[in-house]
C-alpha cells in the first residue's frame, strides 16, 4: 500500500529550467541550478536545493543543500567524479565566474564546498563551456567569457574577441583553451596541446570515449557549426573527424553522449537559422559515419538541456527550452526523456512488461507476491515508474 510520503513524492516535479547541471549516479538523476522565465524576467533557480529523480521508480525528491553554497547560476559546467558533483564557471547576477564547487552525492548531506586550488592558475571567467573526465581529472574546454586586455595575446588565436562586447580594458569573447583540474591535488594545469585545435567556441557539446575527448559544433563567433574534433587525453593531440556520410546540420546548445565504446549520441540544439531541433544522431567514431536515430520525441525539440548516460545505454535528457531562448517568456521544460539507444537485456524487457501490465492482468497480480524479495522490490519500483499520475506523466 502506498504511503502518504510516497504519494507526496509522486506529486513533486522539478521546476522547468534551462542552462542547468545534471549528472547520473547509481540510477539517480541529480539536477541543480539553471534558470526559468517568469513573465518578462529570467529568474535563476535556487542554488541551495538539488532535485533527485529515481530513474527506476520515476519519483522526484528535493533536498536542501548546506555548506558553502554557490550563487544561483546558469551555464555552469557540471560533471561527476568519484561520487562527487563538480561545477565550474557559469553566469550569475554579476556575470561570468571562474569559481569551482563540489558536493558529495553519496553521504546524503548535500553540503557544498568551495574549492580553493593550491597549485596552478584557474581559467578566466566563462560559461557555456564543456568538460571531459579522464584519469581522475576534469578537463575543461572552450566557453564564452571575459579577459583583461593585458591577458589577451594577439599572436595566439586561443581567444577571439566579441567586437560587440567590451568595457574599457575588459573584453568578452570565445576561447578554445584546455585546462585540467586534479581534485586530489586541488591543482590547475594548462596542457600544451599539439595538432590543429578547434576554433574558439561556446555552447558546444562534448563527450569522453576511452582516452579521447570529443567536441561537436557550437557557436563560433556569429556562426553555428557541426564540426567534430577529438583530443587524445594521453598525448594532448588534436585531430578533426571528417564524416564520410550525411551529417547533422550546424547547431549550438545541443548535447553529445557516449553510448558505447565507439559511438556518440547527439540530440537537439539550436540550428543556424535559430530553430529548436529534435533530431537525434549516432556517430560511429571508427567508421566516421553518422546515422539519424528514430525516436518517439520528434515533437519535443530541446536546446540548452542536459543529457546523461543511464543503464543499458539509455540517455536521459532533462529540461531545456523548446523555443528560441533569446525570446522573452520562452518555453522551458521539466520533463525527463529517456532515449533507448541499444536493445534492452531480456531481464529489463520482462521487468518493464510486468510493470506496465500488472494493473490490467489478474494473473500478473497473483504471481507478483511469489517473486524473491529483492526482485519484487525492483519490480515494484518499476510499477511506481509507470503508475498513472497527472503530474508524474509529464516527466516521462
Amino acid at each position: 500500500m502506498e504511503s502518504a510520503f510516497e504519494r507526496h513524492c509522486l506529486e513533486l516535479v522539478a521546476s522547468e529550467r534551462s542552462g542547468h547541471t545534471a549528472v547520473v549516479q547509481e540510477n539517480l538523476l541529480y539536477v541543480w541550478g539553471g534558470y526559468m522565465s517568469i513573465a518578462d524576467d529570467e529568474v535563476f533557480l535556487p542554488s541551495d536545493e538539488i532535485w533527485v529523480y529515481d530513474l527506476e521508480g520515476g519519483i522526484w525528491k528535493v533536498f536542501h543543500m548546506t555548506g558553502e553554497v554557490p550563487p544561483s547560476m546558469s551555464g555552469t559546467c557540471g560533471c561527476s567524479l568519484n561520487g562527487h558533483m563538480y561545477i565550474f564557471g557559469g553566469c550569475d547576477d554579476n556575470g561570468q565566474t571562474n569559481q569551482l564547487y563540489g558536493v558529495d552525492l553519496t553521504d546524503g548531506k548535500y553540503a557544498w564546498r568551495k574549492i580553493i586550488h593550491r597549485y596552478g592558475s584557474a581559467p578566466s571567467p566563462r560559461d557555456k563551456l564543456s568538460c571531459w573526465v579522464y584519469s581522475g581529472r576534469i578537463i575543461y574546454f572552450g566557453g564564452y567569457g571575459h579577459k583583461l586586455l593585458t591577458d589577451i595575446d594577439s599572436r595566439n588565436r586561443s581567444f577571439i574577441v566579441d567586437e560587440t562586447s567590451w568595457v574599457e580594458d575588459v573584453f568578452w569573447g570565445w576561447n578554445n583553451e584546455v585546462h585540467a583540474f586534479d581534485p586530489m591535488q586541488t591543482s590547475w594545469s594548462e596542457p600544451q596541446t599539439q595538432g590543429r585545435a578547434p576554433a574558439p567556441r561556446a555552447a558546444h557539446a562534448s563527450a569522453t570515449l576511452g582516452s579521447r575527448g570529443y567536441i561537436c559544433g557550437g557557436r563560433v563567433m556569429e556562426t553555428r557549426t557541426s564540426d567534430i574534433h577529438c583530443l587524445d587525453l594521453e598525448t594532448w593531440t588534436w585531430s578533426e573527424i571528417l564524416p564520410c556520410s550525411t551529417s547533422p546540420v550546424g547547431r549550438s546548445w545541443h548535447t553529445l553522449t557516449a553510448v558505447s565504446d565507439n559511438s556518440l549520441f547527439l540530440f537537439g540544439g539550436l540550428s543556424v537559422d535559430c530553430k529548436p531541433m529534435s533530431d537525434g544522431w549516432l556517430l560511429d567514431v571508427d567508421t566516421k559515419k553518422w546515422r539519424e536515430l528514430e525516436h518517439p520525441y520528434k515533437n519535443k525539440p530541446r536546446l540548452w538541456h542536459t543529457a546523461c548516460p543511464g543503464k543499458d545505454s539509455d540517455v536521459i535528457v532533462f529540461g531545456g527550452s523548446c523555443d528560441y531562448i533569446l525570446l522573452v517568456d520562452t518555453g522551458h521544460c521539466n520533463d525527463a526523456l529517456v532515449f533507448q539507444i541499444q536493445p534492452y537485456p531480456l531481464f529489463r524487457i520482462c521487468e518493464d512488461y510486468i510493470a506496465k501490465n500488472v494493473r490490467t492482468s489478474e494473473m500478473l497480480r497473483d504471481q507478483l507476491p511469489l517473486l524473491p524479495p529483492k526482485l519484487l522490490e525492483t519490480v515494484q519500483r518499476r510499477i511506481s515508474f509507470y503508475r498513472p499520475s497527472k503530474k508524474q506523466t509529464k516527466t516521462q
